[in-house]
């Protein structure tokens, strides 16, 4: 298993968890292998997440932007709402396959840690979370799901009180909890081999598109758009069309409150610099001393300053298109989905949805669009309306 994506990725840790880490990418390549957890596996995915999701045709939308087909990945059915659920389910069928009896975890927008509260409940694991004050404050339902589903809710209130924060604080909780403890990190981030982990679990997403779109149209897709924060549902759509040269793929950051105000996540579109930062070598948002900056988005889970190390390496590559939408032009694609198709997304995803005008005012008129529309927004329905009251 590569440790590296070109130069990006790496083990930047602590001696104490090189062990522990090597452990865990052994146990991995068995269960991989293994016919009986990937029996389970699947069994899990499909009888209890919801899988497969269904590739939608969405019309009116098509018609509205311009004529070119729009197709939407429906992560948003899956049981807690997001695409989340794809990793937590294998992570813990992990945990519990190397004899782990805890699981700690990180959470933004609160869908990771809804997601591995579930997973922990449904294998009866102990779990505890990790959640930045900021983002409890903004995606409070969330919290209280996760204590509904059994888990121990950490609101961490250093720093930016963000995901940047909540995974600090994980960290050192498995760096003295490893022996009985898995942490489910819950994007394509952090060290090898989370980010491979991470979109091994995901790739279900991109192999199910690939087969849907082949029946729908009979052909592949001429773009496939997904919302960019550490990176999982968007390396979960794109593995399984990297080697397709004529599909052109697009990762959609969030801009904030624009580039030059420093208050957004681009760290790809933006004015991101290589560093470590979570025990990987990646493009990061930082200072001239190399001090890490806090980072804003509308959306509780694309604020975070650095990007999953397979994302930088395909933007150096130029496979993979990244850019950027406001936190303005996300809001708009938030009310376009849920006025047009009936279909109201996670703000994470509408950063996706948001570029689709532009992408659409580019393409031909046949083209074939997949967004992936990583989760649904009833979590955020709440904040939209009350910043939405503030600001006006």
């Amino acid at each position: 298993m590569n440790t590296r994506f070109g130069e990006f990725g790496g083990t930047y840790i602590s001696e104490l968890l090189v062990p522990v880490l090597q452990e865990l990418e052994s146990s991995f390549k068995r269960a991989r292998r293994d016919p009986k957890f990937n029996s389970e596996l699947h069994y899990y995915l499909f009888e209890y997440a919801g899988r497969p999701t269904a590739l939608y045709f969405a019309e009116r939308l098509s018609k509205k932007l311009g004529g070119a087909r729009i197709y939407l990945k429906r992560e948003d059915l899956l049981h807690t709402g997001a695409h989340k659920i794809n990793n937590t389910i294998g992570q813990l069928l992990l945990a519990r396959y190397i004899g782990k009896s805890r699981v700690i975890a990180e959470t933004g927008a609160g869908q990771h840690g809804v997601a591995t509260a579930t997973a922990a409940a449904l294998f009866g694991l102990k779990c505890e979370i990790y959640m930045g004050a900021e983002d409890a404050k903004r995606q409070s339902l969330n919290v209280y799901r996760m204590k509904l589903l059994g888990a121990k809710v950490n609101i961490v209130d250093s720093g930016s009180r963000t995901l940047k924060d909540a995974i600090n604080e994980a960290l050192r909780d498995y760096a003295t909890s490893f022996k009985d403890t898995h942490y489910v990190i819950g994007s394509a981030l952090g060290p090898h081999p989370y980010p491979t982990i991470v979109k091994h679990f995901q790739s279900v997403i991109g192999k199910e598109a690939r087969q849907q779109i082949l029946k729908a149209e009979g052909r592949l897709p001429d773009y496939i758009v997904a919302c960019v924060g550490g990176g999982s549902n968007a390396i979960g759509i794109f593995s399984a069309f990297l080697k397709d040269k004529g599909v052109r793929m697009i990762g959609v950051e969030a801009g904030g409150r624009g580039i030059r105000s420093g208050k957004h996540a681009a760290r790809l579109s933006g004015d991101g610099r290589k560093g470590v930062l979570h025990g990987s070598f990646s493009y990061v948002l930082q200072d001239k001393y190399g001090q890490i900056r806090e980072t804003h988005s509308v959306s509780a889970g694309l604020d975070y300053p650095a990007v999953g190390p397979e994302h930088a390496y395909l933007h150096e590559q130029r496979r993979v298109n990244y850019v950027s939408v406001r936190d303005s032009e996300a809001l708009r694609g938030f009310h376009m989905l849920s006025q047009v198709e009936g279909i109201i997304p996670a703000l994470e995803s509408s950063h996706a949805v948001a570029y689709l005008p532009t992408l659409v005012k580019k393409c031909r008129k046949d083209a074939v669009i997949i967004v992936n529309l990583s989760g649904r927004g009833d979590k955020d329905v709440e904040y939209v309306a009350r910043i939405e009251g503030e600001l006006a």
